[in-house]
């Protein structure tokens, strides 16, 4: 009998080396198993863990083997154990760290106690005694209390005391002494914490499909039937993907399996999330951060027991506890948001393709511009029309070459005309604020963010200048700190400052929107959508928020502003980003059947992304840069891995990272660096890149190499952050 528990403790040491034997007690020994979670002593400490393997015997003698304290909730499932141990070793990141993505909500990492609970009440409901009373004219009642169990009686599964009151007009100090009387029973029952679903427009009828999507849902649901596939659903903008979505889901769940569906943000995604719900009403279960942590901790369980079999939800959704995997969603497989910022650092995409692996379950990837990472590896399944039968916008590249304001002439008359026809347009300005930067003009001086090194960014409704990186503030100046002088220039045009401009030249013909990380915190994305595709005519302006999978019928006119300031970052994947960024905010113009443009302003028309998203030719777009990826050993052909030294002291990072470039041995790999970077939020950094052909060789001589710099005297007061296929 297996009477050794191998736990890993959840705690964030890097050079912990786990999992360590646990002796079981006679009364866990059946009821603990792999992906229970215990509560056990480690160094001291009481600690929590979870069991990642089982055994007969282990090689240290019994006598010396400790005991857990108990076992706590419901566990993990055994399959997404072996999932977060995979994602720790994937991305050079800890056991704990890997498994702290798997564990219900409330559990973390080095906490002396598991937080997770579920929220009671208290149920009042009337019993046999209590009917019999009712019907019995005889029965000692006061009116009050004949009205009580009368109301208790349309209530056959009972109601909460606390809103008794309300309900049945009653007091829980009357509701006891009924009970008291054995007329009717208070217990105490789990209540669930239900999230707000918050959508964008009226819930869609089912409707027909198209040809081109009846084809496709036919060969997602083939692939389902017979397991493991990677499928790559590419359809133009406005193809109908997420009707087919829809189907290949029901499909999932009728033949008794569960589906994951993951969106980039759930905030930018609402239609998705709002025609999932209409569908398959409490089947659905929603997990993202918006949620408070009861709620997330009643999701998880539901999702646990099998009570709701489709989830819904960003990048974390992939470690969603259903049972019996059979379908796997991402949307908008191509955004960004997908990589995780913080340790571990893991692609959700690339996780979602190794547990659809593990699990004998199909993947389905779905963009109107795929990556050229999942269009190199997946079968394509394509949707080449709009579902309305309207062709794509035109799209005009507008050349800036010598103007000197932010819009051009043919965007600024092309946006009077949609305030004098009471239509709707987008505009995409990939920069929040007021102005990039200030500077004096008699000096030079510009205000730089004393933690970042970086200048920082005018925002004028609240009369403030700000780090984008680290949140420093400041008022704006009145005058030069060096040479005392009021001439202070403002460089470079924001949201905030577009919104103002566009609002005098075309006066209050329409309502002007905004939607960027500002207007986001203070109204809320859902809001600000809501308004806009409500109102009957307007313009919304925004960052690369407003291109988002949004679905506005009457939306005649897109515009991206500065289509060059995505593409000019020292970044391989700059292009590819723009691409994207362009298509996709193109696709928002002339759909429901109206005619459409889209307007691109940008200093290098001739720029082949640029060309390609002109002609909405995506697939020309991939198959070129899958070639220069190819010639240059970038991903999906090569990998990357960042490390990352950050310190208060400059010379603590460079030797560091120095250490650390030393240390990789690794034949066959390039070593890049380390480069001092720009200082952020008070940490000085510095920077390598290993650039391999051998994924698996380089994260483990880079984690060796990590954990013997960071456990060494080079590593004190060092930060240390790894990032595999960085984005």
């Amino acid at each position: 009998m297996n009477a050794i528990a191998k736990v890993e403790p959840l705690t964030t040491a890097r050079a912990l080396r786990g999992p360590f034997d646990y002796k079981l007690p006679d009364s866990m020994i059946g009821n603990v198993d792999v992906g229970s979670i215990l509560m056990v002593p480690f160094a001291r400490r009481r600690i929590l863990g979870v069991v990642t393997d089982m055994a007969a015997t282990s090689d240290v003698p019994p006598e010396k083997l400790a005991e857990p304290f108990k076992a706590l909730g419901a566990g993990v499932p055994p399959k997404l154990v072996e999932l977060g141990l995979w994602v720790a070793d994937a991305y050079c990141s800890t056991p704990a760290r890997g498994l702290a993505l798997v564990t219900p909500p409330g559990t973390g990492t080095g906490q002396a106690k598991n937080t997770m609970s579920a929220k009671t009440v208290l149920v009042a409901q009337i019993n046999e005694a209590g009917a019999a009373a009712l019907t019995d004219e005889t029965a000692k009642l006061t009116g009050a209390q004949r009205s009580a169990l009368a109301a208790l009686a349309e209530h056959p599964d009972g109601v909460p005391t606390a809103s008794a009151k309300d309900l049945i007009g009653s007091t829980t100090q009357s509701l006891r002494r009924l009970e008291s009387r054995g007329l009717l029973s208070i217990d105490e029952r789990e209540s669930r914490r239900v999230p707000i679903h918050q959508s964008v427009g009226a819930l869609i009828e089912r409707p027909p499909l198209t040809p081109d999507q009846a084809s496709a849902l036919s060969e997602i649901v083939r692939a389902i039937d017979h397991g493991f596939a990677d499928l790559l659903l590419h359809g133009v903008t406005g193809s109908g993907k997420t009707e087919v979505y829809l189907g290949a889901a029901e499909a999932a769940v009728q033949d008794g399996k569960s589906v994951i569906v993951m969106v980039p943000e759930i905030a930018l995604t609402p239609q998705v999330v709002t025609r999932f719900a209409a569908r398959f009403k409490d089947r659905v279960a929603v997990m993202h951060s918006q949620l408070t942590p009861g709620q997330r901790h009643d999701e998880w369980m539901r999702i646990r027991r099998g009570e709701a079999d489709i989830v819904v939800g960003p990048r974390s959704a992939v470690f969603a506890p259903v049972k019996d995997l059979g379908l796997l969603i991402v949307d908008e497989e191509h955004d960004a948001s997908y990589k995780q910022d913080g340790d571990p650092r893991y692609d959700a995409r690339d996780v979602a393709l190794e547990r659809a692996r593990n699990e004998d379950a199909t993947l389905l990837s779905g963009s109107a511009t795929p990556r050229a990472e999942g269009w190199e590896r997946s079968k394509h399944i394509n949707l080449p029309q709009r579902v309305d039968g309207s062709p794509l916008p035109p799209v005009e590249l507008l050349d800036m070459n010598g103007e000197r304001g932010a819009l051009h002439p043919k965007t600024s008359s092309a946006l009077a005309a949609v305030a004098s026809k009471g239509e709707k347009a987008i505009v995409l300005l990939n920069r929040r604020g007021w102005s990039n930067f200030l500077t004096c003009q008699d000096c030079g001086h510009s205000w730089i963010c004393p933690n970042c090194d970086v200048t920082l960014v005018l925002h004028m409704a609240q009369s403030e200048m700000r780090c984008h990186h680290c949140g420093h503030r400041e008022r704006v100046p009145e005058h030069c700190p060096e040479c005392d002088s009021v001439s202070i220039s403002r460089h470079g045009t924001g949201t905030e400052r577009l919104q103002h401009e566009l609002r005098d030249a075309i006066g209050h013909a329409v309502e002007i929107h905004r939607l960027d990380a500002d207007t986001a915190a203070r109204h809320g994305v859902s809001n600000v959508l809501r308004e806009f595709e409500q109102a009957s005519s307007g313009i919304l302006i925004g960052t690369q928020m407003v291109a988002k999978g949004h679905d506005f019928p009457d939306v005649t006119l897109g515009v991206v502003i500065d289509a060059d300031s995505t593409l000019n970052f020292p970044d391989f994947r700059a292009e590819e980003r723009t691409f994207a960024l362009v298509a996709q905010l193109g696709g928002r113009s002339g759909r429901g059947g109206t005619e459409g443009r889209v307007l691109v302003q940008t200093r290098s028309p001739d720029t082949r992304a640029l060309r390609f998203a002109a002609n909405h030719d995506s697939e020309g777009f991939v198959k070129e840069e899958l070639e220069r990826r190819e010639a240059f050993g970038y991903p999906p052909f090569g990998h990357l891995i960042k490390i990352q030294t950050a310190s208060e002291d400059l010379a603590r990072a460079q030797t560091a990272a120095d250490r650390l470039a030393k240390a990789i041995d690794l034949g066959g790999a390039r070593v890049l660096g380390p480069i001092n970077l720009f200082k952020r939020k008070g940490l000085e950094r510095y920077q390598l890149e290993v650039k391999t052909y051998d994924r698996e060789a380089a994260v483990t001589a880079v984690r060796e190499a990590v954990e013997l710099v960071s456990g060494g005297a080079a590593g004190r007061n060092v930060k240390f952050a790894v990032d595999v296929d960085p984005q």
